[in-house]
């Protein structure tokens, strides 16, 4: 018996935007279910089929004043935590840049590796990491 992550939820104030955005990262529909106002849309990458990263927009079932204090904070960037790993930050910085994703941090060489930080259309701000080989008692 195994315990897995198979589902992280990031909160998005569009759905369809977060879609097409997620497209330009190179991830596919992996769930799109409706169920009168609640829709449940999930997105994953071919190298990680296994993991969805569901598109939840605030509102039903949350009460109003919740939705909009979420939606204020994805807007600050406050709830996004995800961190996407490469092989080369810096080729992947200069795809996704010229597909239009904007940076709110170059890609750079950190003593723990090289990162840059990016942002989607709902406010969410990402790492892109390419970590140095490293043993944690270092």
């Amino acid at each position: 018996m195994a315990l897995r992550v198979g589902h992280a939820t990031l909160w998005v104030r569009d759905q369809d935007e977060a879609l097409a955005f997620f497209e330009t990262l190179g991830f596919e529909v992996h769930e799109d279910v409706k169920n009168g106002e609640y829709r449940w849309l999930s997105v994953a990458s071919k190298e990680q089929p296994d993991l969805a990263i569901v598109l939840a927009k605030p509102g039903y079932p949350m009460d109003e004043a919740t939705s909009e204090h979420v939606e204020t904070a994805v807007a600050k960037g406050m709830l996004s935590t995800i961190v996407f790993t490469t092989d080369d930050c810096f080729a992947m910085y200069e795809e996704l840049k010229s597909k239009g994703v904007e940076f709110t941090r170059p890609a750079g060489e950190r003593g723990y590796g090289v990162d840059a930080a990016f942002r989607d259309p709902s406010g969410n701000e990402f790492r892109l990491l390419q970590t140095t080989t490293q043993s944690a008692n270092s």
